[in-house]
């Protein structure tokens, strides 16, 4: 039997928010269940998602204090307060719903002591319920990530030079291909010189701009904004990919290739531990010098260090990529582990 969802978003300032609810509510109904999925700013779903999801209805952010009838299952994601009248109406449920606080992703060990704990709320309009702390995570200890059943099966079969084609993208024999998506960066204007030694096709998304002449061989082609499934195809494409926040991140990964992390800066400095969290994970494997190159390439994109002249290896570092994505395939995927961990706790 489907369970039914309230995924409540509030959009901060980017589209990771949004994008990651959005994938969480599609892979639900894909499913088999019904989701809710209720924000305060939906704009971004005209082109990441423009013909919607079988199963997902979108939402106004619930106005007091007539919010509807809950669900089975209410997702406060990345720590949104959800509105007084609705928490009321979960606890007058019969059969009060599970409430989940999905948080955000990171590979520091603190995960893995949060992930299912549990938090009983003392006072009105909530008292009685339990809120409970779920974390994505790249362990088996954690909750795993956003991973679509039928993904690795699409990424098989994808026609690389049919997509391009399809968006408009000629590519010239021998050169290579880097999507660039990232926050306002200063390593950006310097990025075109590290990739002169060999002919290369920078594909920028909406936003990302480059001043001034290029080195020779270097070239750009500026990328409407694409849906979802359109952007992990871009992804597939590429010989090296830079993306930012959560969701393309995460994505990277799913493509196995070459990608460097501009991560959500944050005022206390936090986001650099988590950026090193990341790395020490990921890099466990690796030889040395690929180690090196990459934890330069990421802390140069990343403000932490000068940008380095040139890229490591792709051969070593995209092989790297290729065997963190196996281990990550092992593992439960997100959705998988929140339906069992839902059911379980109803």
């Amino acid at each position: 039997m489907g369970l039914h969802w309230d995924v409540f978003c509030r959009v901060i300032d980017n589209h990771g928010d949004i994008g990651v609810c959005w994938r969480l509510a599609a892979d639900l109904a894909s499913r088999g269940d019904t989701v809710r999925l209720w924000t305060d700013d939906a704009s971004a779903l005209a082109w990441m998602a423009p013909g919607g999801a079988p199963g997902v209805t979108v939402r106004p952010w619930p106005a007091e204090p007539d919010p509807g009838e809950p669900g089975d299952v209410v997702v406060e994601a990345f720590g949104c307060e959800l509105p007084d009248g609705f928490v009321a109406a979960m606890a007058a449920r019969p059969t009060p719903p599970v409430w989940i606080n999905l948080e955000y992703l990171s590979a520091e060990d603190y995960v893995e002591r949060s992930h299912r704990l549990q938090s009983p709320r003392m006072r009105d309009p909530g008292r009685g319920l339990v809120k409970w702390f779920y974390y994505p995570g790249f362990t088996a200890a954690t909750g795993g990530l956003l991973r679509e059943p039928p993904l690795a099966a699409e990424r098989e079969r994808f026609d690389r030079a049919a997509w391009l084609a399809s968006e408009g993208i000629a590519v010239r024999p021998g050169e290579r291909l880097a999507s660039v998506f990232c926050y306002p960066n200063p390593a950006l204007a310097e990025l075109p010189a590290r990739l002169a030694d060999r002919p290369t096709l920078l594909l920028l998304t909406p936003g990302i701009r480059l001043e001034g002449p290029l080195p020779d061989g270097v070239r750009t082609h500026a990328l409407p904004w694409l849906p979802q499934p359109g952007y992990d195809r871009l992804l597939w494409s590429c010989d090296l990919n830079f993306v930012r926040g959560e969701d393309s991140f995460v994505r990277a990964q799913w493509a196995g290739r070459p990608f460097v992390w501009h991560i959500y800066p944050q005022d206390d400095g936090a986001h650099v531990e988590k950026l090193q969290a990341f790395l020490d994970r990921f890099l466990a494997g690796a030889d040395e010098a690929t180690a090196a190159g990459v934890r330069a390439w990421w802390a140069g994109w990343n403000g932490l260090a000068p940008l380095p002249a040139t890229l490591p290896s792709l051969a070593g570092w995209g092989a790297r990529c290729e065997s963190w994505r196996s281990g990550l395939e092992a593992r439960e995927d997100l959705v998988t582990g929140l339906r069992q961990f839902a059911i379980e706790s109803s």
